[in-house]
């Protein structure tokens, strides 16, 4: 049994010169060349099938109507066949309205006809006399033809006459038995240096063979061969100094080209250039380095490997087969074998005829497909044969019952290979069943791997070789929705849809594509899984952080991974491989060559980057001693830079393109007014310039290039920064429409084959219509079809089609929406924001192109009907935006921008933090957060040792109001500062007890106090009556000093409090104490001298104050600790003791251990309880003294460390000095060494001021 597991792809020969090839040819022939599978009497018979006949019955028709009826035309010898044509039978109801159209060579094996953009068949006539005419593109070769009826008028019968159009074909033919070649030396002198054309057809049933071969020295060569069905296109440059992957180079096209049907190959080389092309399927490849395919022997072998090749790797079959119309760079090689000519020499026998072999194949069509075949009674084992192909992986493929239904044999594909089942084997064969019967539920068919699917051929039972024709005319066996002599396998994957580079697989009736690692998603991996740009991830909540982003969306480039660092912009920062500091040698040193800085994206990712971007910039860093940066007095440059185009710029950052002038020429502050770079001025000593490059078409710098180092003592260096870009113009550009009849246009939707549009909206309209592109028929269109509804509808030919997402909620909310649609061979699917995505499969085989002609109307129809009323934004067809704005300026009816982002993207701001509104896009206002950042999502922390202390006083706060809903206070002064309600947070880590983490006192002693009792359980403590005892409340017995990160939230309206203990445990109290704040003072963090009218145990707290982390601490608006670690707002905040800013919020998880990662708060905090008042803090007149002890003590401290500083400058000088001379090979070491040395000096030097 021999079974081959690959498939058949649909092609057909290279067409011949159509020019006037359009003759009828099928009403010229006698009736004995027209022939049918039956007819209904002789008066119906093919003989009458021409087209316009009107004698006879007026045309054919078949005894019975049904799928296996065929007529048959024999044109006589194989001619180019370019267009056919149909009618009904003449004067009735009978004629077919789709029908296959099948051809070949001899009789037998028919191939089926196919339409590109179809795999349905052609359509026919809608009554008996109009003539329906199709053009075959591309034509086809050969000497028979049959037009398979697939349905037809239901009030009626089958009922054809046909006519086929074309011309003579003519054509050199070459058998090769699988032991022959063709060997053919050329005169070097007619070779065209530049170019090698290679032209011919093939046909073969084998799956293995060499086609042609062609050596050079050095192993370089170039093979075709037939591998497994598919043509492999072998290339070795032999050139040893390129690596392995770019020496050897495979191309591969075609699928099952062993189908003993015609296939044609074309391959062009053009130097390092290679055109490869099978069936109409092009394959385009450049070779890397100086690699030339035409470098070459005077020779090339056909059909095989001739004996005087010099290469012994190619020990592979030659072909078995017959070639057509074989040309080499114009000359016919067949002609001149058959005339013997000397340029050819023939190995082994080769025939100039190609031989028919009268191989039938049967197609399995469906699951339920069968052939039955007797089996002679009386023996006592069976023997079956056959060849078989799929691209199922499962399917039952054969099964035998034993007489008297007492057992069987069952043969199954399953997971792509042949299990054999045996029951009761003593008994006889009765008879073999391959495919599984409709009425069967025996032994096999109910199994779950369901019938097989593909092509069978050479079936013999025993010695007997099985003729599917006397299955097919009814003589032997049996069978079920076959299609005989015939082998419709298709390949799904030739071409390949599957986008991306995503690997295509298929079954039977389908295809998929495995998107694993491409980056994409969806049935063809056309869908970008990531952002556009770090301006949409910002717009996502995302933080700062890597990411990948694919700034052409669905288009070709590849997503690239950059940095998106998410302040009041996003910027996008692209890191190269030169981000140390570079030294530029003399030219009299080794390795003098430039560096060449390669980016972590390709040049196309970077430019796509660049385009999207609002600005874009890149800093250079230089420094130069005796070395110039600007051109010589004579003009000539000294230095430049190489932009993302290979051109050369001598301009630097800040100044226009060609102006010579560094950054601080232009502004006026380099160290020497007479020159316009600080490095000009040539000094013996370190000096440096930096600049910032932002000219969008020149950026990224590609290479920086300074020849003024050359000079004796002269030495240059510099650092490059990354490409840093800000802000995306298409994320926010924009369109108000105001009247329902006003529209954008712009150029045709390109989307043929897979599409996609997407964009955000915003209305109160409760329908109108987004996106309209129109055709002849076909069409696309996106619309609001009511409040809670979008829809997705369109045509390609198979009929209209509907996507629609309905939302529980309405879409008219004036808040931004954002849509995707996207359609492809597959299916159709609609998005809308996060709600689940519909899919609409598409037909198996039907109609794929999408066929549009008209303009996309935006906001609009063509019949200015059911027009959108409100905003669309980032409007992306298949990944390219469209610019909104430009075009809304000069349409009526139409506005550029759209206001109001917060509605959408308020919920951003975090943390308290309010949304403000930006003409593209929003700001987050942290004033009155706990937090900040760009979405104050980031906490302010602060590490606290023991006895140190942070104090904000109360002072008037113009314009808030405190309540639940606004969390601000009321407009009132110091002493009238009364709160009927207020909220508090505050985030800990501690392991210290007791602990006072928050202290809210009054000039009336009434306080809030919030503490861990000895025993680590958290108390709040409220008094709002100086005449009563506070209330008291305990929570919990767990200790809070564990070391974990720890949130308290407060929640007080009127005598009711809610408390909320790490998000989770809630409580709720009545004071009994009162209902009003009065006369509010100030805040205390950490530790209190003597609380005025405070319990003993707030005192006691209060004396250790707080040892840990204290973050998001937050008392109405009031946020003490941004106060403190972020200066600049209206609060007097007072600071005492060690209080440092820290990490230390960041918890590395339950139970991990308080790891404090802090910097000194700088010259805000100190060792004695005496407190260093911020700018705006109040000072008490007790603190004044303190001040001037700390005055006087901190002078004669600085007096003494500027002695030690000076003394250690010189030293370090020294000694610096002394290992640049001791090191002078080490060139790069030193001048590291002096650049940082020198760098301390400057910052010494401003230390000096106090």
């Amino acid at each position: 049994m021999l079974f081959l597991l690959s498939a058949q792809p649909w092609s057909t020969g290279v067409a011949g010169n159509t020019y006037n090839c359009d003759a009828p040819l099928a009403s010229s022939l006698p009736r004995t060349s027209i022939s049918s599978s039956s007819e209904l009497s002789s008066s119906h018979g093919p003989g009458f099938a021409s087209l316009n006949r009107r004698d006879g019955a007026g045309g054919w028709t078949p005894f019975v109507s049904n799928k296996y009826q065929w007529l048959q035309i024999d044109l006589g010898e194989r001619m180019e066949v370019t267009a056919v044509a149909t009618q009904g039978r003449y004067g009735s109801s009978d004629w077919v309205t789709n029908y296959l159209l099948m051809f070949s060579d001899g009789g037998r094996n028919w191939k089926q006809y196919r339409r590109e953009e179809s795999l349905w068949g052609f359509p026919g006539n809608t009554n008996a006399d109009s003539v329906v005419h199709y053009k075959l593109q591309p034509p086809f070769e050969a000497r028979f033809m049959r037009f398979l009826p697939l349905a037809w008028n239901s009030k009626g019968r089958i009922g054809m006459r046909v006519e086929v159009y074309g011309c003579a074909y003519e054509s050199e033919m070459v058998n090769f038995d699988g032991k022959s070649s063709l060997l053919y030396t050329f005169n070097q002198n007619s070779m065209s240096p530049t170019k090698d054309v290679i032209s011919l057809k093939f046909k073969t049933r084998q799956n293995d063979g060499i086609l042609l071969h062609r050596e050079g020295q050095n192993g370089k060569h170039i093979t075709l061969e037939l591998v497994k069905g598919k043509l492999i296109l072998f290339l070795n440059s032999g050139n040893a100094n390129l690596p392995f992957p770019d020496t050897s180079v495979t191309l591969t096209l075609g699928s099952l080209l062993d189908d003993q049907h015609w296939h044609s190959v074309l391959i062009e080389i053009l130097s390092t250039y290679v055109n490869f092309t099978v069936d109409r399927h092009t394959h385009h490849f450049q070779a890397k380095g100086e690699s030339n395919y035409l470098d070459l022997d005077y020779e090339i072998s056909f059909g095989g490997i001739s004996g005087h090749g010099k290469s012994m790797a190619f020990l592979h079959k030659n072909f078995y087969g017959c070639f057509e119309n074989l040309c080499y760079n114009g000359v016919d090689i067949i002609d001149l074998s058959k005339k013997h000519k000397p340029q050819i020499f023939i190995m082994g026998n080769v025939s100039f005829s190609c031989s028919y072999p009268q191989t039938v194949p049967v197609t399995f069509l469906s699951s339920r497909s069968y052939l039955a075949l007797p089996v002679s009674s009386g023996e006592e084992k069976v023997s079956v044969t056959f060849q078989f192909r799929t691209w199922n992986r499962a399917g039952l493929l054969l099964t035998s019952q034993f007489q008297h239904g007492s057992g069987a044999i069952i043969l199954v594909l399953n997971d792509g290979k042949l299990k054999l089942s045996l029951f009761q084997p003593e008994h006889p064969a009765k008879d073999v069943t391959a495919g599984c019967p409709s009425n069967s539920s025996g032994s096999g068919c109910g199994s779950p791997v369901g019938g097989f699917q593909g092509c069978l051929r050479l079936i013999s039972i025993g010695d007997k070789v099985v003729d599917p024709i006397s299955v097919q005319q009814g003589t032997l066996g049996s069978f079920h929705d076959l299609q005989i002599d015939s082998c419709g396998l298709t390949d799904r994957c030739l071409p390949s849809y599957c986008e991306h580079e995503s690997e295509c697989s298929q079954s039977w009736d389908t295809f998929s594509c495995d998107c694993t690692h491409t980056g994409y998603a969806g049935a063809t991996c056309h869908s970008s899984l990531y952002e556009q740009s770090c301006e949409a991830h910002k717009h996502r909540g995302n933080s700062s952080g890597l990411y990948y982003i694919d700034s052409d969306g669905s288009g070709p480039l590849r997503p690239a991974l950059v940095y998106c660092n998410m302040t009041d912009t996003a910027w996008t920062s692209v890191q190269h491989n030169g981000s140390h500091l570079a030294r530029v040698k003399s030219s009299n040193e080794e390795n003098s060559h430039p560096v060449f800085f390669k980016y972590r994206a390709s040049m196309d990712q970077l430019q796509a980057i660049i385009d999207h971007a609002d600005h874009c910039q890149q800093e250079l860093a230089f420094h130069c001693r005796k070395s110039k940066l600007s051109a010589h007095h004579d003009g000539t440059p000294v230095s430049w830079w190489v932009g993302r185009s290979n051109e050369t710029h001598t301009y630097w950052g800040g100044s226009l393109p060609d102006a010579q002038k560094c950054t601080c020429g232009l502004e006026g502050n380099c160290i020497d007014s007479q020159y316009y770079c600080t490095c000009d001025a040539a000094r013996n000593e370190w000096t440096s310039d930096t600049v910032v490059l932002s000219c969008k078409e020149h950026l990224p710098v590609t290479r920086v290039v300074m020849t003024d180092a050359g000079q004796p003592h002269s030495e240059a260096a510099y650092t490059l920064g990354p490409l840093l870009c800000r802000g995306d113009n298409s994320f926010w550009n924009s369109a108000s429409f105001y009247t329902e009849t006003s529209y954008l246009h712009f150029p045709t939707f390109q989307g043929e084959l897979s599409g996609d549009v997407s964009f955000f909206f915003k209305t109160t309209a409760s329908s109108g219509v987004f996106v309209e592109n129109l055709g002849i028929t076909d069409f696309i269109r996106l619309e609001l079809r009511d409040s809670a509804e979008v829809t997705f509808s369109f045509d390609v030919g198979n009929g209209p089609c509907e996507v629609t997402v309905q939302s529980l909620t309405p879409f008219n909310d004036n808040r931004w929406h954002h849509v995707r649609a996207e359609r492809n061979i597959k299916e159709a699917s609609l998005q809308v924001d996060q709600l689940p995505s519909k899919t609409q499969p598409a037909p198996t085989d039907g109609h794929i192109r999408l066929q549009l002609n008209s303009q996309l109307f935006v906001g609009g129809t063509a019949t200015r009907q059911r027009g959108f009323l409100g905003c669309i934004r980032a409007l992306k067809l298949n990944g390219l935006a469209l610019d909104l704005e430009e075009r809304a300026t000069v349409t009526p009816g139409v506005e550029p921008g759209c206001p109001g982002h917060c509605s959408s993207y308020g919920h951003l701001c975090l943390n308290g933090g309010s949304c403000r509104e930006k003409r593209r896009g929003i700001a987050c206002d942290c004033a009155f957060s706990a937090y900040d950042g760009p979405f104050c999502e980031n906490e302010i922390s602060a590490y606290f040792r023991s006895g140190s202390s942070v104090i904000y006083n109360f002072q008037e706060l113009s314009n808030y109001t405190f309540s639940k809903n606004s969390s601000s206070f009321a407009v009132l002064l110091h002493e009238d500062l009364t709160l009927t309600g207020e909220i508090a947070t505050v985030s800990f880590r501690t392991t210290k007890t007791p602990s006072l983490l928050l202290y809210v006192s009054s000039f009336q002693e009434e306080y809030l106090s919030i503490i861990l009792a000895p025993n680590g359980s958290l108390q709040i403590r409220y008094k709002l009556d100086r005449h009563q005892e506070p209330d008291v409340f305990n929570f919990g017995v767990k200790s809070l000093a564990d070391g974990q990160l720890h949130q308290v939230k407060i929640n007080r309206e009127a005598a009711v409090v809610s408390v909320e203990v790490n998000k989770n445990a809630r409580k709720q109290v009545i004071l009994s104490s009162g209902t009003e704040f009065n006369a509010v003072k100030s805040l205390t963090l950490g530790a209190i001298l003597e609380p005025r009218g405070a319990d003993p145990d707030t005192q006691q707290a209060g004396a250790r104050g707080f040892s840990g982390c204290l973050s998001a601490v937050r008392f109405g608006p009031a946020t003490p600790l941004k106060a403190a670690l972020r200066p600049g707002g209206p609060a007097p905040v007072t600071v005492r003791g060690y209080v440092a800013p820290s990490r230390c919020a960041q918890a590395a998880g339950p139970g991990a251990p308080a790891r404090e990662a802090t910097r000194p708060f700088a010259g805000r905090s100190g060792s004695t309880d005496e407190g260093e008042p911020f700018v705006n803090a109040d000072r008490s007149g007790s603190a004044v003294l303190g001040g001037v002890i700390a005055v006087v003590i901190f002078i004669l401290l600085c007096t003494t460390a500027i002695a030690i500083r000076i003394y250690q400058q010189g030293w370090v000088y020294q000694k610096n000095e002394s290992n640049i001379q001791k090191n002078g090979d080490n060139a790069e070491t030193a001048l590291k060494s002096e650049l940082n040395m020198q760098s301390t000096v400057y910052e010494s030097q401003k230390e000096y001021f106090f």
